[in-house]
Protein backbone atom coordinates (compact mmCIF):
# COMPACT_ATOMS: atom_id res chain seq x y z
CA UNK A 1 0.00 0.00 0.00
CA UNK A 2 1.54 3.14 -1.40
CA UNK A 3 2.17 5.93 1.64
CA UNK A 4 -1.00 8.97 2.13
CA UNK A 5 1.05 12.02 0.97
CA UNK A 6 -0.93 15.29 2.36
CA UNK A 7 -1.17 17.54 -0.76
CA UNK A 8 -2.71 20.37 1.53
CA UNK A 9 0.94 20.79 2.66
CA UNK A 10 2.63 21.64 -0.59
CA UNK A 11 -0.17 23.97 -1.39
CA UNK A 12 0.15 25.47 1.68
CA UNK A 13 4.09 26.23 1.05
CA UNK A 14 3.58 27.02 -2.09
CA UNK A 15 0.93 29.61 -1.31
CA UNK A 16 2.75 31.18 1.38
CA UNK A 17 5.94 31.85 -1.14
CA UNK A 18 4.01 33.19 -3.85
CA UNK A 19 2.23 35.80 -1.05
CA UNK A 20 5.68 36.43 0.58
CA UNK A 21 7.34 37.26 -2.55
CA UNK A 22 4.19 39.32 -3.77
CA UNK A 23 4.21 41.48 -0.45
CA UNK A 24 8.11 41.48 -1.24
CA UNK A 25 7.70 43.08 -4.50
CA UNK A 26 4.87 45.59 -3.63
CA UNK A 27 6.92 46.74 -0.80
CA UNK A 28 9.68 47.20 -2.63
CA UNK A 29 7.74 49.39 -5.10
CA UNK A 30 6.39 50.91 -1.88
CA UNK A 31 9.90 51.99 -1.09
CA UNK A 32 10.95 53.83 -4.31
CA UNK A 33 7.82 55.75 -4.37
CA UNK A 34 8.76 56.76 -0.96
CA UNK A 35 11.67 57.83 -1.88
CA UNK A 36 11.04 59.56 -4.90
CA UNK A 37 8.73 61.50 -3.14
CA UNK A 38 11.43 62.76 -0.56
CA UNK A 39 13.99 62.92 -3.15
CA UNK A 40 15.54 66.44 -4.20
CA UNK A 41 15.05 65.26 -7.76
CA UNK A 42 11.25 64.51 -7.03
CA UNK A 43 11.00 67.73 -4.54
CA UNK A 44 12.18 70.20 -7.32
CA UNK A 45 10.57 68.09 -10.38
CA UNK A 46 7.33 68.42 -9.17
CA UNK A 47 7.36 72.37 -8.60
CA UNK A 48 7.51 72.76 -12.06
CA UNK A 49 4.03 73.22 -13.96
CA UNK A 50 3.27 69.57 -15.26
CA UNK A 51 0.39 66.96 -15.98
CA UNK A 52 -0.08 64.69 -12.82
CA UNK A 53 2.18 62.24 -12.76
CA UNK A 54 1.20 58.43 -12.05
CA UNK A 55 2.88 56.31 -9.37
CA UNK A 56 5.85 54.45 -11.20
CA UNK A 57 4.72 55.34 -14.77
CA UNK A 58 4.92 59.11 -14.52
CA UNK A 59 3.11 60.75 -17.63
CA UNK A 60 3.97 57.71 -19.61
CA UNK A 61 0.72 56.52 -20.13
CA UNK A 62 -0.31 59.73 -21.44
CA UNK A 63 1.20 58.12 -24.66
CA UNK A 64 -0.19 54.69 -24.46
CA UNK A 65 -2.82 53.63 -27.51
CA UNK A 66 -1.17 57.09 -29.46
CA UNK A 67 0.04 56.92 -32.67
CA UNK A 68 3.60 58.98 -33.51
CA UNK A 69 1.89 61.58 -35.30
CA UNK A 70 -1.02 61.76 -32.37
CA UNK A 71 1.90 62.42 -30.07
CA UNK A 72 3.02 66.06 -31.50
CA UNK A 73 -0.54 66.95 -30.75
CA UNK A 74 -0.74 66.12 -27.50
CA UNK A 75 2.68 67.32 -26.58
CA UNK A 76 1.78 70.98 -28.36
CA UNK A 77 -1.75 70.92 -26.48
CA UNK A 78 0.11 70.45 -22.98
CA UNK A 79 2.30 73.33 -24.22
CA UNK A 80 -1.06 75.37 -24.58
CA UNK A 81 -1.63 74.81 -21.11
CA UNK A 82 1.11 74.63 -19.02
CA UNK A 83 3.36 77.88 -20.99
CA UNK A 84 6.75 78.17 -21.86
CA UNK A 85 8.45 75.35 -19.05
CA UNK A 86 6.73 71.67 -19.20
CA UNK A 87 7.61 69.20 -16.58
CA UNK A 88 6.77 65.78 -17.78
CA UNK A 89 7.84 61.80 -16.32
CA UNK A 90 9.05 59.22 -17.90
CA UNK A 91 8.84 56.76 -15.22
CA UNK A 92 11.30 57.95 -12.94
CA UNK A 93 12.97 59.92 -15.48
CA UNK A 94 12.57 63.86 -14.93
CA UNK A 95 11.78 65.49 -18.48
CA UNK A 96 11.48 69.47 -19.19
CA UNK A 97 10.71 71.21 -22.32
CA UNK A 98 11.68 75.03 -22.52
CA UNK A 99 10.02 76.92 -24.97
CA UNK A 100 10.98 80.46 -23.58
CA UNK A 101 14.73 81.93 -25.54
CA UNK A 102 15.49 83.39 -22.40
CA UNK A 103 15.41 79.55 -20.44
CA UNK A 104 16.55 78.37 -23.66
CA UNK A 105 20.05 80.55 -23.83
CA UNK A 106 20.92 80.09 -20.26
CA UNK A 107 20.85 76.04 -21.37
CA UNK A 108 22.53 76.37 -24.58
CA UNK A 109 24.88 78.46 -24.22
CA UNK A 110 26.01 76.89 -21.10
CA UNK A 111 30.14 75.36 -21.00
CA UNK A 112 29.11 72.81 -18.33
CA UNK A 113 25.52 71.54 -19.52
CA UNK A 114 26.72 69.79 -23.14
CA UNK A 115 26.19 65.80 -22.32
CA UNK A 116 23.39 64.43 -24.01
CA UNK A 117 20.48 62.84 -22.99
CA UNK A 118 20.39 59.25 -22.47
CA UNK A 119 18.26 58.59 -25.88
CA UNK A 120 21.70 59.01 -27.61
CA UNK A 121 23.08 55.98 -27.00
CA UNK A 122 20.51 54.79 -29.60
CA UNK A 123 23.01 56.29 -32.15
CA UNK A 124 26.44 54.70 -30.53
CA UNK A 125 26.80 51.39 -32.47
CA UNK A 126 26.12 53.71 -35.49
CA UNK A 127 28.32 56.74 -34.71
CA UNK A 128 30.38 55.71 -32.04
CA UNK A 129 31.94 58.44 -29.97
CA UNK A 130 31.43 61.22 -32.58
CA UNK A 131 30.89 64.35 -32.42
CA UNK A 132 26.93 64.36 -32.29
CA UNK A 133 27.58 61.64 -28.69
CA UNK A 134 31.05 62.50 -27.60
CA UNK A 135 31.17 65.19 -24.37
CA UNK A 136 34.11 66.59 -22.14
CA UNK A 137 37.74 67.13 -23.64
CA UNK A 138 37.57 64.71 -26.64
CA UNK A 139 34.01 66.54 -27.89
CA UNK A 140 36.32 70.04 -27.71
CA UNK A 141 39.34 68.19 -29.15
CA UNK A 142 37.15 66.82 -31.91
CA UNK A 143 35.19 70.29 -32.78
CA UNK A 144 38.03 72.37 -32.42
CA UNK A 145 39.42 70.15 -35.24
CA UNK A 146 35.93 69.44 -37.04
CA UNK A 147 35.02 72.90 -36.95
CA UNK A 148 37.37 74.98 -39.79
CA UNK A 149 36.17 71.92 -42.32
CA UNK A 150 32.68 74.14 -42.39
CA UNK A 151 34.86 77.05 -43.65
CA UNK A 152 33.13 79.98 -46.28
CA UNK A 153 36.22 78.74 -48.17
CA UNK A 154 35.79 75.04 -48.04
CA UNK A 155 31.98 75.66 -48.59
CA UNK A 156 31.96 77.46 -51.68
CA UNK A 157 34.49 74.32 -53.42
CA UNK A 158 31.38 72.57 -52.89
CA UNK A 159 28.61 75.11 -54.78
CA UNK A 160 29.12 73.03 -58.45
CA UNK A 161 28.53 69.53 -56.51
CA UNK A 162 24.96 71.27 -54.82
CA UNK A 163 24.91 72.63 -58.33
CA UNK A 164 25.40 69.70 -60.29
CA UNK A 165 23.63 67.12 -57.99
CA UNK A 166 20.81 70.29 -57.88
CA UNK A 167 20.18 69.23 -61.62
CA UNK A 168 20.05 66.00 -61.61
CA UNK A 169 16.85 65.92 -59.36
CA UNK A 170 15.27 68.79 -61.49
CA UNK A 171 15.57 65.77 -64.29
CA UNK A 172 14.72 62.68 -62.18
CA UNK A 173 11.14 64.81 -61.55
CA UNK A 174 10.50 65.45 -64.83
CA UNK A 175 8.60 61.46 -64.83
CA UNK A 176 6.21 62.91 -62.07
CA UNK A 177 4.92 65.88 -63.87
CA UNK A 178 1.41 66.46 -63.65
CA UNK A 179 0.97 63.35 -60.68
CA UNK A 180 0.83 63.07 -57.25
CA UNK A 181 4.10 62.25 -55.41
CA UNK A 182 5.75 62.00 -52.28
CA UNK A 183 8.87 64.49 -52.91
CA UNK A 184 11.02 63.68 -49.64
CA UNK A 185 11.92 60.07 -51.91
CA UNK A 186 13.97 62.58 -54.28
CA UNK A 187 15.15 65.13 -51.44
CA UNK A 188 16.20 62.06 -49.27
CA UNK A 189 17.95 60.63 -52.37
CA UNK A 190 19.64 63.64 -53.45
CA UNK A 191 21.16 64.84 -49.83
CA UNK A 192 22.79 61.48 -48.88
CA UNK A 193 24.25 61.64 -53.05
CA UNK A 194 25.51 65.20 -51.84
CA UNK A 195 26.92 63.87 -48.63
CA UNK A 196 28.75 60.77 -50.35
CA UNK A 197 30.46 63.58 -52.64
CA UNK A 198 31.59 66.40 -50.18
CA UNK A 199 32.13 63.93 -46.98
CA UNK A 200 33.97 60.89 -48.28
CA UNK A 201 34.74 62.21 -52.26
CA UNK A 202 32.37 59.40 -53.82
CA UNK A 203 30.47 60.72 -57.14
CA UNK A 204 27.45 59.65 -58.49
CA UNK A 205 30.07 58.93 -61.74
CA UNK A 206 32.04 56.87 -59.44
CA UNK A 207 29.33 55.20 -56.85
CA UNK A 208 29.17 52.01 -57.76
CA UNK A 209 26.21 49.86 -55.84
CA UNK A 210 27.91 49.95 -52.44
CA UNK A 211 27.00 53.15 -53.20
CA UNK A 212 23.50 52.60 -53.36
CA UNK A 213 23.02 50.67 -50.55
CA UNK A 214 24.89 52.69 -48.13
CA UNK A 215 22.69 55.36 -49.17
CA UNK A 216 19.62 52.69 -48.76
CA UNK A 217 21.10 51.86 -45.05
CA UNK A 218 21.43 54.95 -43.80
CA UNK A 219 17.64 55.99 -44.30
CA UNK A 220 16.73 52.61 -43.17
CA UNK A 221 19.13 52.77 -39.76
CA UNK A 222 17.16 56.14 -39.29
CA UNK A 223 13.73 54.37 -39.41
CA UNK A 224 15.28 52.01 -36.58
CA UNK A 225 16.62 54.88 -34.31
CA UNK A 226 13.00 56.50 -34.77
CA UNK A 227 11.26 52.90 -33.67
CA UNK A 228 13.68 52.70 -30.59
CA UNK A 229 12.03 56.06 -29.31
CA UNK A 230 8.36 55.62 -29.99
CA UNK A 231 8.08 52.08 -28.83
CA UNK A 232 9.03 51.85 -25.71
CA UNK A 233 9.93 48.06 -25.18
CA UNK A 234 12.95 48.75 -27.78
CA UNK A 235 14.48 51.27 -25.24
CA UNK A 236 15.63 48.58 -22.79
CA UNK A 237 18.66 47.13 -25.11
CA UNK A 238 17.81 43.60 -23.44
CA UNK A 239 14.83 43.49 -25.23
CA UNK A 240 16.50 45.07 -28.57
CA UNK A 241 18.43 42.29 -28.44
CA UNK A 242 16.18 40.22 -29.43
CA UNK A 243 13.75 41.78 -31.56
CA UNK A 244 14.24 41.85 -35.29
CA UNK A 245 15.49 45.49 -35.46
CA UNK A 246 18.56 44.39 -33.98
CA UNK A 247 19.49 41.90 -36.68
CA UNK A 248 18.18 44.40 -38.76
CA UNK A 249 20.40 46.61 -37.67
CA UNK A 250 23.42 44.43 -37.35
CA UNK A 251 23.13 44.43 -41.62
CA UNK A 252 22.77 47.80 -42.28
CA UNK A 253 25.92 48.65 -40.03
CA UNK A 254 27.84 46.57 -41.88
CA UNK A 255 27.53 47.93 -44.80
CA UNK A 256 27.51 51.67 -43.33
CA UNK A 257 30.75 50.77 -41.51
CA UNK A 258 32.21 49.01 -44.14
CA UNK A 259 32.09 51.85 -46.90
CA UNK A 260 33.05 54.41 -44.33
CA UNK A 261 36.25 51.96 -43.67
CA UNK A 262 36.86 50.91 -47.33
CA UNK A 263 37.08 54.73 -47.95
CA UNK A 264 39.20 55.65 -45.37
CA UNK A 265 42.07 52.91 -46.25
CA UNK A 266 42.02 54.11 -49.93
CA UNK A 267 42.24 57.99 -49.11
CA UNK A 268 44.85 57.27 -46.81
CA UNK A 269 46.75 54.85 -49.28
CA UNK A 270 46.61 57.82 -51.58
CA UNK A 271 47.27 60.52 -49.50
CA UNK A 272 51.03 58.52 -48.68
CA UNK A 273 51.56 57.52 -52.66
CA UNK A 274 50.88 61.07 -53.32
CA UNK A 275 52.81 62.53 -50.64
CA UNK A 276 55.63 60.39 -51.71
CA UNK A 277 55.47 61.75 -55.03
CA UNK A 278 55.75 64.78 -53.72
CA UNK A 279 52.00 65.69 -53.93
CA UNK A 280 50.82 67.23 -51.03
CA UNK A 281 47.53 68.77 -50.70
CA UNK A 282 46.21 72.04 -49.51
CA UNK A 283 46.27 72.71 -45.85
CA UNK A 284 43.04 73.09 -43.51
CA UNK A 285 45.05 76.49 -42.35
CA UNK A 286 45.69 77.64 -46.22
CA UNK A 287 42.15 76.52 -47.30
CA UNK A 288 40.38 78.83 -44.60
CA UNK A 289 42.63 81.54 -45.07
CA UNK A 290 40.97 84.80 -45.21
CA UNK A 291 40.61 86.23 -48.81
CA UNK A 292 42.39 89.58 -48.22
CA UNK A 293 45.51 87.51 -47.19
CA UNK A 294 45.63 86.01 -50.42
CA UNK A 295 43.49 82.33 -50.38
CA UNK A 296 43.92 79.82 -52.10
CA UNK A 297 40.53 80.61 -53.76
CA UNK A 298 40.13 83.95 -52.99
CA UNK A 299 41.23 84.70 -56.36
CA UNK A 300 37.83 82.15 -58.01
CA UNK A 301 35.01 83.80 -56.03
CA UNK A 302 32.41 85.75 -57.09
CA UNK A 303 29.68 87.69 -55.19
CA UNK A 304 26.51 88.24 -56.34
CA UNK A 305 25.58 91.74 -57.16
CA UNK A 306 25.39 94.15 -54.72
CA UNK A 307 22.80 96.12 -56.09
CA UNK A 308 20.44 92.88 -56.15
CA UNK A 309 21.41 91.84 -52.55
CA UNK A 310 21.89 95.62 -50.78
CA UNK A 311 21.43 95.25 -47.12
CA UNK A 312 21.01 91.04 -47.68
CA UNK A 313 24.19 89.74 -49.06
CA UNK A 314 26.31 87.72 -46.79
CA UNK A 315 29.43 85.48 -47.23
CA UNK A 316 27.59 82.39 -48.30
CA UNK A 317 26.08 84.08 -51.25
CA UNK A 318 28.40 82.79 -54.30
CA UNK A 319 26.74 81.06 -56.88
CA UNK A 320 29.51 80.25 -60.02
CA UNK A 321 29.50 76.87 -60.21
CA UNK A 322 32.87 76.92 -61.67
CA UNK A 323 34.51 79.30 -59.32
CA UNK A 324 36.37 76.03 -57.62
CA UNK A 325 37.52 73.40 -59.99
CA UNK A 326 37.82 70.22 -59.36
CA UNK A 327 41.61 69.42 -58.17
CA UNK A 328 41.26 71.90 -55.36
CA UNK A 329 37.61 70.29 -54.05
CA UNK A 330 38.61 68.14 -51.22
CA UNK A 331 35.71 66.49 -49.18
CA UNK A 332 35.61 66.79 -45.38
CA UNK A 333 37.29 63.02 -44.88
CA UNK A 334 40.51 64.46 -47.46
CA UNK A 335 40.39 67.50 -44.49
CA UNK A 336 40.26 65.20 -41.26
CA UNK A 337 42.87 62.57 -42.99
CA UNK A 338 44.89 65.63 -43.65
CA UNK A 339 44.73 67.19 -40.37
CA UNK A 340 45.32 63.75 -38.54
CA UNK A 341 48.80 63.71 -40.45
CA UNK A 342 49.58 67.08 -39.83
CA UNK A 343 47.78 68.70 -37.17
CA UNK A 344 47.89 68.86 -33.46
CA UNK A 345 44.60 66.73 -33.18
CA UNK A 346 45.98 62.73 -33.90
CA UNK A 347 42.49 61.18 -34.80
CA UNK A 348 42.79 57.14 -35.44
CA UNK A 349 41.25 55.60 -38.47
CA UNK A 350 38.29 54.63 -35.99
CA UNK A 351 37.76 58.34 -34.81
CA UNK A 352 37.76 59.47 -38.00
CA UNK A 353 35.26 56.65 -39.12
CA UNK A 354 32.99 57.76 -36.41
CA UNK A 355 32.99 61.61 -37.23
CA UNK A 356 32.65 60.60 -41.00
CA UNK A 357 29.44 58.54 -40.08
CA UNK A 358 28.08 61.07 -38.22
CA UNK A 359 28.43 64.44 -40.53
CA UNK A 360 26.38 61.46 -42.90
CA UNK A 361 23.89 61.18 -40.55
CA UNK A 362 23.54 64.75 -39.46
CA UNK A 363 23.55 66.38 -42.92
CA UNK A 364 20.98 63.54 -44.61
CA UNK A 365 17.35 63.38 -43.20
CA UNK A 366 17.42 66.94 -41.39
CA UNK A 367 17.87 68.32 -45.16
CA UNK A 368 15.58 66.10 -46.75
CA UNK A 369 12.77 66.85 -44.19
CA UNK A 370 13.57 70.74 -44.37
CA UNK A 371 13.44 70.79 -48.21
CA UNK A 372 10.26 68.88 -48.37
CA UNK A 373 8.39 70.88 -46.21
CA UNK A 374 9.55 74.10 -48.31
CA UNK A 375 8.02 73.20 -50.80
CA UNK A 376 4.93 71.76 -49.97
CA UNK A 377 4.37 74.77 -48.02
CA UNK A 378 5.10 76.75 -51.05
CA UNK A 379 2.94 74.51 -53.11
CA UNK A 380 -0.05 75.74 -50.49
CA UNK A 381 1.02 79.58 -50.43
CA UNK A 382 1.34 80.07 -54.02
CA UNK A 383 1.62 84.18 -53.73
CA UNK A 384 4.76 83.58 -51.65
CA UNK A 385 6.10 80.77 -54.61
CA UNK A 386 5.58 83.34 -56.94
CA UNK A 387 7.65 86.30 -54.97
CA UNK A 388 10.85 83.51 -54.40
CA UNK A 389 10.56 82.74 -57.98
CA UNK A 390 10.87 86.34 -59.00
CA UNK A 391 13.48 86.99 -56.50
CA UNK A 392 15.26 83.47 -58.31
CA UNK A 393 14.39 85.08 -61.45
CA UNK A 394 15.61 88.60 -60.42
CA UNK A 395 18.63 87.15 -59.70
CA UNK A 396 19.95 84.59 -62.31
CA UNK A 397 19.02 86.02 -65.37
CA UNK A 398 13.89 82.57 -17.90
CA UNK A 399 11.33 81.72 -15.50
CA UNK A 400 12.86 81.66 -12.03
CA UNK A 401 12.55 77.78 -11.91
CA UNK A 402 15.74 75.50 -10.47
CA UNK A 403 16.10 72.30 -12.62
CA UNK A 404 17.66 69.76 -10.50
CA UNK A 405 20.69 67.21 -11.87
CA UNK A 406 19.90 64.57 -13.40
CA UNK A 407 16.92 65.98 -15.73
CA UNK A 408 16.47 65.90 -18.91
CA UNK A 409 15.65 69.42 -20.93
CA UNK A 410 13.99 69.38 -24.26
CA UNK A 411 14.34 72.78 -26.22
CA UNK A 412 10.71 72.88 -27.69
CA UNK A 413 11.86 74.37 -30.95
CA UNK A 414 8.63 74.00 -32.98
CA UNK A 415 6.67 76.16 -30.05
CA UNK A 416 9.58 78.52 -29.94
CA UNK A 417 9.61 79.08 -33.60
CA UNK A 418 5.69 79.89 -33.31
CA UNK A 419 6.05 82.05 -30.30
CA UNK A 420 3.82 85.27 -30.55
CA UNK A 421 6.23 87.25 -28.50
CA UNK A 422 8.48 86.99 -31.19
CA UNK A 423 6.87 86.85 -34.48
CA UNK A 424 3.91 88.60 -35.53
CA UNK A 425 1.03 85.98 -36.80
CA UNK A 426 3.35 83.38 -36.09
CA UNK A 427 1.05 80.44 -37.25
CA UNK A 428 0.98 81.92 -40.90
CA UNK A 429 3.61 80.47 -43.10
CA UNK A 430 5.88 84.21 -44.52
CA UNK A 431 9.20 83.62 -45.03
CA UNK A 432 9.61 87.81 -44.16
CA UNK A 433 9.83 86.79 -40.71
CA UNK A 434 13.55 85.96 -41.70
CA UNK A 435 14.41 89.00 -43.07
CA UNK A 436 17.49 90.94 -41.57
CA UNK A 437 15.72 94.34 -40.50
CA UNK A 438 12.78 91.57 -39.26
CA UNK A 439 15.46 89.62 -37.38
CA UNK A 440 17.43 92.61 -35.99
CA UNK A 441 15.51 93.08 -32.70
CA UNK A 442 14.35 89.66 -32.16
CA UNK A 443 15.93 87.49 -29.48
CA UNK A 444 19.05 85.32 -30.69
CA UNK A 445 17.63 82.24 -29.43
CA UNK A 446 13.96 82.94 -30.55
CA UNK A 447 15.09 80.77 -34.06
CA UNK A 448 17.46 78.17 -33.50
CA UNK A 449 16.75 75.80 -36.05
CA UNK A 450 20.41 74.25 -35.97
CA UNK A 451 20.37 74.40 -31.91
CA UNK A 452 22.76 77.46 -30.36
CA UNK A 453 25.79 77.76 -28.32
CA UNK A 454 28.80 75.68 -27.92
CA UNK A 455 27.02 72.46 -28.99
CA UNK A 456 25.23 74.69 -32.14
CA UNK A 457 25.28 72.22 -35.11
CA UNK A 458 29.05 72.32 -37.15
CA UNK A 459 27.80 72.35 -40.51
CA UNK A 460 24.77 74.80 -40.12
CA UNK A 461 26.41 77.13 -43.25
CA UNK A 462 27.22 73.64 -45.26
CA UNK A 463 23.06 73.20 -44.75
CA UNK A 464 22.15 76.27 -45.64
CA UNK A 465 24.18 76.87 -48.67
CA UNK A 466 22.94 73.18 -49.95
CA UNK A 467 19.35 73.67 -49.21
CA UNK A 468 19.69 77.24 -51.36
CA UNK A 469 20.62 75.48 -54.29
CA UNK A 470 18.75 72.59 -54.12
CA UNK A 471 15.40 74.41 -53.68
CA UNK A 472 16.39 77.15 -56.24
CA UNK A 473 17.05 75.19 -58.85
CA UNK A 474 14.12 73.24 -58.40
CA UNK A 475 11.83 76.16 -58.27
CA UNK A 476 13.55 77.62 -61.28
CA UNK A 477 12.12 74.58 -63.33
CA UNK A 478 8.92 73.50 -61.59
CA UNK A 479 5.88 75.20 -60.13
CA UNK A 480 4.84 73.53 -57.21
CA UNK A 481 1.10 72.87 -56.11
CA UNK A 482 0.14 70.77 -52.59
CA UNK A 483 -3.27 69.96 -52.33
CA UNK A 484 -3.08 69.31 -48.45
CA UNK A 485 -3.56 72.32 -46.70
CA UNK A 486 -1.48 73.23 -43.90
CA UNK A 487 -3.71 72.51 -41.10
CA UNK A 488 -3.94 69.19 -42.24
CA UNK A 489 -0.45 68.28 -41.75
CA UNK A 490 -0.18 65.21 -39.84
CA UNK A 491 2.82 66.32 -38.14
CA UNK A 492 5.43 63.23 -36.69
CA UNK A 493 8.11 63.86 -34.08
CA UNK A 494 10.86 61.91 -35.77
CA UNK A 495 14.82 62.26 -34.79
CA UNK A 496 13.64 65.00 -36.76
CA UNK A 497 9.71 67.03 -37.39
CA UNK A 498 8.32 64.57 -40.54
CA UNK A 499 4.88 63.96 -41.91
CA UNK A 500 3.28 60.65 -41.32
CA UNK A 501 1.41 61.47 -44.86
CA UNK A 502 4.13 62.29 -46.41
CA UNK A 503 5.28 65.28 -48.70
CA UNK A 504 2.91 64.91 -51.38
CA UNK A 505 2.83 67.72 -54.08
CA UNK A 506 2.75 68.13 -57.98
CA UNK A 507 4.95 69.49 -60.47
CA UNK A 508 4.09 71.54 -63.36
CA UNK A 509 7.41 72.54 -65.74
CA UNK A 510 8.01 76.61 -65.30
CA UNK A 511 7.22 79.31 -67.69
CA UNK A 512 10.59 81.19 -67.56
CA UNK A 513 9.28 84.50 -66.98
CA UNK A 514 7.88 86.77 -63.73
CA UNK A 515 5.28 85.36 -61.77
CA UNK A 516 2.18 87.86 -61.51
CA UNK A 517 1.60 87.92 -57.56
CA UNK A 518 -1.79 88.35 -56.91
Amino acid sequence: MAPFVDDTVYVDWSTRIVFYALVAVVSGLWMIHRWQQQSRLFRLGNVLPGPEAVPFFGNALLALGKKPDQLVNVALEYAERYGTVIRGWLGTKLIVFLLDPEDIEVILNSQVHIDKAPEYRFFKPWLGEGLLISTGNKWRSHRKMIAPTFHINILKSFVGVFNQNSKHVVEKLRKEVGKTFDVHDYMSTATVDILLETAMGITRKTQDESGFDYAMAVMKMCDIIHQRHYKFWLRFDTIFKFSSFFEKQKQLLGIIHGLTTKVIKNKKQTYFENKDKGIIPPTLAELTRNEEDGSLLANDAKTLSDAVFKGYRDDLDFNDENDVGEKKRLAFLDLMIESAQNGTHQLTDHEIKEEVDTIMFEGHDTTAAGSSFVLCLLGIYKDIQAKVYNELYDIFVTNNYLIPAGTTVVIGTYKVHRSPKHYKDPDTFNPDNFLPENMANRHYYSYIPFSAGPRSCVGRKYALLKLKILLSTILRNYECTSTVPEKDFKLLGDIILKRSDGFRLQIEPRIRKPTNIA
